[in-house]
């Protein structure tokens, strides 16, 4: 029996830290809970982050036969993705640099039969 399921979703175009202000909103939370979170908080992050909850408790469901009601946030994570340089207009005809940060972001699941 898998210990914890994960879903990972990479290249997300939103910077991690915004995505992080989301996640550690859902960790520990049941699957329920975190979806009806998810969906009334007023953030572009949490759909990305929806999609992967969603993708993680699917893996469960499919590959493990566990029941998406007894499903825990178990493990919920952004880290740095590459990041592109791009340029913007500056004073005096310079160019300031701009960092568009990307994400990866990783949600594990597991069954509360196991958490006890």
């Amino acid at each position: 029996m898998a210990d914890e399921v994960k879903a990972v979703a990479r290249f997300i175009r939103m910077s991690p830290f915004k995505v992080r202000r989301i996640l550690d909103q859902i960790r520990g939370r049941s699957y329920q809970d975190a979806l009806i979170i998810l969906q009334f908080m007023p953030h572009a992050a949490t759909e990305p982050i929806k999609k992967v909850l969603e993708s993680a408790a699917a893996n469960a469901e499919h590959n493990f036969s566990l029941d998406r009601r007894a499903l825990v946030v178990s493990t919920a994570f952004a880290d740095g993705g590459p990041v592109l340089k791009r340029f913007r207009a500056g004073d005096r005809g310079r160019a300031r640099p701009v960092r568009k940060r990307t994400s990866h972001i990783t949600v594990a699941v597991r069954s509360t039969s196991e958490v006890e």
